[in-house]
């Protein structure tokens, strides 16, 4: 976390550290949220050392040329320029620029919108004990890493700071929220999942599955797009050409995501007491798949 000049720091998460404009007392009296992205990784629910480098720089690209694509799509992007006379103001501080998101703060709901387009970790887990996935019936026979008959809504109660999130079923979204709040967010994540796998597949990358988050404008009440959008933290991204070719389950999941990150964590710590430091390997071809991802994706 950084001290940024003109900004007040309100909140960290796992990642994002969130900044109010001096003056203002927290999330509840601002116009205005700066979204800071660190280098910070974290798997099965701890922050792990070290951190990726270029990480945060990484995932807010990929983020801002999402919320482009899907420009239609309410979101909670903001102006981070203004003009003073004939001179432009670039209202991010220079030591975060190219990390960081000027948003509109939003009444969150307390729900991880999370779409599944192929079957794998945790769906995997609950599908081979229920054949189903949060409540979800889904054909016998499918195996770890299946595409889907179509793409399903599978939400989440988003828990504490330090707690795990929650596998709900649709019904109690419609506890949570209200049965027309929970409707539409099921029929918005559907959507932008099912138009961002089409841009993806064009460029030889399947989004496997995502998880988005949404809140209520606080003068509208539009439900809004909101946090981080399709990026390497909030997806699981496969290779195409693998998952068509590859001999072998982890082969076909060849993934652009922290992936390598829990295997490796998963392989050398048995989830009690603190986690091991990551290796150096570890940390660059982790490093080396967020990269290629954002090139894949936009060309860049």
């Amino acid at each position: 976390m950084s001290e940024l000049a003109g900004w007040n720091h309100v909140y960290s998460g796992k990642v994002r550290d969130l900044y109010v404009p001096q003056g203002a007392t927290g999330l509840d009296d601002t116009d205005a949220v700066l979204v800071v992205a660190s280098d910070r990784v974290s798997a099965f629910d701890h922050v792990l050392e070290p951190g990726i480098p270029g990480k945060g720089e990484l995932l807010t690209t990929l983020s801002l040329w999402w919320f482009d694509q899907l420009s239609d799509v309410p979101n909670h992007l903001i102006p981070d320029h203004v003009l003073d006379g004939e001179r432009v103001v670039d209202r991010i501080p220079a030591a975060v620029s190219g990390r960081s998101m000027l948003v509109k703060p939003l009444d969150m709901f307390p729900i991880e919108c999370v779409v599944r387009g192929y079957l794998t970790g945790s769906g995997w887990a609950e599908y081979r004990a229920t054949q189903s996935v949060c409540g979800v019936p889904l054909p016998a026979g499918l195996g770890d890493g299946d595409r889907l008959p179509e793409p399903i809504y599978t939400p989440a109660w988003k828990a504490p700071l330090g707690q795990h999130d929650e596998n709900i079923s649709f019904e109690r979204t419609v506890e949570l929220v209200g049965a027309d709040v929970a409707e539409e967010l099921r029929r918005r994540s559907l959507e932008v999942y099912e138009r961002g796998a089409a841009i993806a597949e064009k460029r030889g990358v399947i989004i496997a599955d995502t998880k988005f988050e949404f809140g209520a404008d606080r003068v509208s009440g539009e439900i809004t797009l909101a946090d981080e959008v399709l990026t390497s933290d909030s997806s699981r991204y496969w290779d195409a050409e693998a998952y068509a070719t590859a001999s072998t389950p982890a082969g076909r999941m060849a993934s652009f995501d922290k992936q390598i990150v829990r295997d490796w964590l998963a392989a050398n710590w048995d989830k009690t007491g603190t986690p091991p430091a990551l290796p150096t390997e570890i940390v660059e071809r982790t490093a080396a798949r967020y990269r290629e991802l954002l090139e894949r994706l936009t060309g860049d």
